[in-house]
């Protein structure tokens, strides 16, 4: 079965963690651990989470990665 991958990304706030459980719920896996990054351009912190999911079609890249 194929497996697709997203990075997730927010400022560091709770619709991170709302975008990464979101994700959780529709069957992605935590890949890794999660990041932290200042961005320094707009004065914040920026967080990251890896996720990936086994899918029973085949991968394309024109697939909306989100809708899976």
């Amino acid at each position: 079965m194929p497996k697709i991958y997203r990075l997730l990304t927010e400022d560091d706030t709770s619709d991170f963690c709302h975008k990464v459980s979101l994700a959780l719920s529709k069957g992605w896996e935590l890949h890794g651990d999660p990041s932290m990054a200042f961005d320094a351009a707009r004065g914040v912190m920026r967080c990251a989470q890896a996720v990936t999911k086994e899918i029973e079609a085949e991968y394309h890249p024109e697939m909306k990665l989100g809708q899976q």
